[in-house]
């Protein structure tokens, strides 16, 4: 979740792999997170397309990266960490 907005943490995921790959492919060659979409991916999960409408997508976006970012998180723990709960 993210402010009125909520997600499945199986497509938060996917966006966090997904933004991961473009952090990680070569140093050189990486793209600057304030000009990387996650947008652009044909493999976006659907319901990330109305945040892509929005001026504050790539913000929206790095929060839920951030929030499931710890790869030894439980479901439990991982959805509470969306939910703002921590």
């Amino acid at each position: 979740q993210d402010g009125d907005l909520k997600f499945s943490l199986e497509s938060v995921k996917k966006l966090k792999e997904l933004m991961d790959e473009n952090r990680h492919v070569n140093p050189r060659l990486v793209v600057s997170k304030a000009s990387y979409s996650p947008c652009d991916e044909k493999s976006l999960p659907e319901e990330f397309q109305l945040v892509c409408k929005r001026e504050d997508a790539s913000m929206i976006f790095e929060r839920l990266y951030l929030a499931v970012r710890e790869a030894d998180l439980c479901e439990i723990c991982a959805n509470a960490a969306c939910a703002g709960c921590f």
